[in-house]
């Protein structure tokens, strides 16, 4: 009864802040790993347990909107071991994971430059965007071989091929060549791990949102910590530049 009780107090929360949309920087896998004397594998797969119970607290709490920072463009420069590891995990999780996120509700979808990845892996996140794209659950936006740099390149390139006039061009007009065009900008990002900063991700979009940075690893993070971000997102005062 008392998950109950808090589930209620912070869906209240929720609807009372209007708050619809948050991102998360998913941090600390590694340093995780590290500290526990394991291998970084097992700081990823961890990760995935952490991203599937915060998915399921956003569906509790009336979150419409989360997008997370799954793979950066700037992670190629990791070991190839580790980035082959972590795009078969991304393969193994929505191919183990699909049918029970399609059960719930999850509509997903991917951003960033997904022609760079494998065909096998293309086709399989375009079987979980196709399977899920008429559910009404929680929009689960996976930022995927994503830099918002590179993001905005490519909004520029599309804007340009459009062969606008300079006074034809507006903030929407950049919004809408954006790969987050269809979403709602962030009302929240939480980074874990503690370090302070943004890491090229969703630049545009986060310019009026609120920043939580967590001490806690990724692979740490629970519904419980959901609920404290919420917590202070409620006592921010939000000024959208004014």
């Amino acid at each position: 009864m008392k998950t109950l009780d808090k589930n209620i107090k912070i869906s209240e929360i929720v609807k009372e802040t209007g708050l619809k949309h948050i991102a998360i920087i998913m941090d600390g896998n590694r340093r995780w790993a590290k500290e526990k004397g394991l291998p970084s594998a097992m700081g990823h797969k961890k990760g995935v347990e952490a991203l599937k119970a915060t998915l399921r607290a956003c569906n509790d709490f009336g979150i419409k909107y989360l997008t997370v920072y799954a793979f950066s463009t700037e992670n190629w420069k990791r070991k190839k071991e580790e980035v082959d590891f972590l795009m078969e995990l991304l393969a193994l999780t929505l191919t183990n994971e699909l049918a029970e996120m399609h059960s719930e509700g999850v509509k997903i979808s991917f951003i960033g430059d997904i022609s760079k990845l494998s065909s096998k892996l293309q086709k399989i996140l375009s079987n979980s965007v196709e399977t899920t794209k008429n559910n009404t659950g929680v929009n689960l936006q996976i930022a995927f071989n994503y830099g918002s740099r590179d993001e905005i390149v490519h909004a520029v390139k599309a804007i340009a091929a459009q062969n606008l006039k300079p006074e034809e061009i507006s903030e929407d007009t950049i919004s809408q060549n954006l790969y987050t065009k269809d979403v709602p900008d962030p009302d929240l990002l939480i980074r874990t791990g503690g370090e302070m900063r943004i890491s090229n991700y969703l630049l545009w979009q986060i310019a009026y949102s609120e920043i939580l940075v967590v001490k806690e690893f990724w692979p740490e993070f629970s519904k419980e910590s959901l609920s404290k971000a919420i917590i202070e997102f409620q006592s921010r005062q939000r000024r959208f530049g004014k």
